[in-house]
């Protein structure tokens, strides 16, 4: 049978990532490439959208030479991206007219506060399961059409184009012939009814945002297009496989059923849980999001995240310098049997969900001159285990129901040690995959879908992989006695 491929581009914060993939998720070609960093101002963040694309156009190439296969083999093309990250470019062509406000970037958090103070969260809340904060994509367009010269005069023209990456990049794929983006990235802008999946005519006029410029909202496995005038690949290859990074993680993990979770660590931690065909309102501080829409069906989630996970054992390796390299970690943690009475607390951004604590800083408590290296980094390691567990906790309770099992992902995910204390405190089995890399996966595996190669979700079931599954070994009471011990150092974080 003729092998079918699929490529699967991954456009991340720092970098881009493409793979090729077979029919069978084996993959046989990877790139990777970074792009700049832009700080123009202190809390501010943004990317040269000309610059991703060019990345993504050298990842392409390198991707294809590594899998050793001709670009006319590629069935589909699937885009995984960073949300919230906000772009304005010409619609005829292509040119940005200023560089995109990154989800990280804070400027638009007195507009934020003004809106709060007005009133308006509460609706904002029920319309789109988000909040008010500069994270999202709204009022950074909003700066936007209000700060760069022309630009809401040429908005309101239909002269440009909003997207978020994904946008951009199947604009740029096809060759401008499509401005479009899925239900789960649209579900990241304020501006999408989390009800209605459509652009909310209400949401728009309190951001000042013109409709014309919004781009279509399509399902996530939809043709979106084809390739067209690349220096990378032919003509005609389809466009169809689209998903938030976090949303395509949580379907390349094969979280397919209401109950089914994921957590992604890296340099935070990001647990989705998937619940079904209706939207549930967090009363315990989670987002109510878009997980994906197939065939016109849409799927729900709810999603926390921490902000310090990884980024907690890179202060250790270059704060406190205790380790030379983050993979040192688990050894160092292994040179004591248990933590003692040393709590981490990894409040070093504040505390996110579902505490939302900006004003917390990080702390270790139960230090004694018995206290040693090992144990700190055991600490640090337990404490990201603590607030996924936090997390886990806010979600059943939302949800209704416990959490059967964790499937996990992301660099950290590969420390044992972490891993086996993640399903210890969890009180549930964490599931880790062979392939890390969900975030791609569930790109490949959407564009798989969108172009025939898998026809249904029990297909691709049939061809997902674990690598380890660790079950909890700690009894109740022991369990009891550790989180007891990590809400007390909370309450003083």
């Amino acid at each position: 049978m003729k092998r079918r491929y699929l490529l699967a581009i991954d456009q991340g914060t720092t970098g881009n990532h493409v793979a090729i993939l077979d029919d069978r998720l084996r993959i046989v070609g990877t790139s990777y490439r970074e792009f700049r960093q832009i700080f123009p101002k202190p809390g501010w963040v943004e990317h040269d959208l000309d610059e991703i694309w060019k990345s993504v156009e050298l990842c392409v190439a390198s991707g294809l030479r590594a899998a050793r296969i001709r670009p006319a083999q590629i069935a589909g093309i699937g885009i995984a991206n960073q949300r919230e990250t906000t772009g304005l470019w010409d619609r005829a062509t292509a040119k940005p007219i200023h560089r995109a406000i990154v989800w990280q970037d804070r400027r638009t958090a007195s507009h934020c506060l003004e809106l709060k103070q007005k009133g308006e969260e509460p609706r904002v809340r029920d319309s789109t399961g988000l909040v008010l904060d500069p994270y999202f994509s709204g009022t950074k367009l909003s700066w936007l059409l209000k700060n760069v010269k022309g630009a809401r005069r040429r908005a309101e023209a239909g002269e440009l184009c909003f997207g978020t990456l994904d946008t951009w990049l199947i604009y740029k794929l096809t060759g401008g012939r499509s401005h479009a983006t899925d239900t789960s990235n649209a579900s990241r802008t304020l501006l999408m009814n989390l009800h209605t999946l459509s652009w909310d005519a209400s949401l728009c006029a309190m951001l000042e945002v013109p409709p014309q410029i919004l781009p279509a909202i399509r399902g996530s496995a939809d043709l979106y297009g084809e390739t067209r005038g690349l220096r990378t690949l032919p003509d005609g290859i389809p466009v169809a496989g689209v998903a938030g990074d976090q949303q395509a993680a949580l379907f390349g993990q094969t979280c397919f059923s209401a109950g089914e979770a994921k957590c992604t660590y890296g340099t935070g931690a990001f647990l989705l849980l998937n619940t079904g065909r209706a939207p549930i309102r967090s009363t315990s501080g989670l987002l109510t999001t878009v997980a994906w829409t197939l065939l016109g069906e849409t799927t729900y989630a709810l999603e926390g995240s921490a902000f310090v996970a990884g980024a907690a054992v890179q202060w250790l390796r270059d704060g406190l310098g205790l380790i030379k390299r983050s993979a040192d970690v688990e050894r160092l943690a292994g040179t004591v049997r248990e933590s003692g009475e040393v709590v981490f607390v990894p409040a070093l951004s504040g505390l996110g969900a579902p505490h939302w604590r900006p004003e917390a800083r990080g702390l270790f408590t139960g230090l004694d001159r018995s206290t040693t290296a090992g144990h700190l980094a055991r600490a640090v390691l337990e404490g990201i285990a603590f607030q996924v567990r936090d997390l886990a906790e806010a979600m059943q309770k939302d949800a209704g129901k416990s959490i059967a099992s964790l499937k996990v992902d992301g660099g950290a995910s590969s420390n044992d040690l972490l891993m086996q204390f993640q399903a210890d405190i969890l009180g549930t089995e964490v599931i880790r995959p062979k392939n890390l890399q969900t975030t791609g996966l569930g790109a490949a595996l959407l564009a798989g879908l969108g172009t025939g190669v898998w026809q249904n979700l029990e297909e691709i079931r049939s061809v997902w992989r674990s690598d380890r599954v660790y079950k909890s070994r700690m009894s109740a009471a022991d369990r009891a006695r550790h989180v007891e011990r990590w809400q007390r150092a909370l309450e003083r974080a």
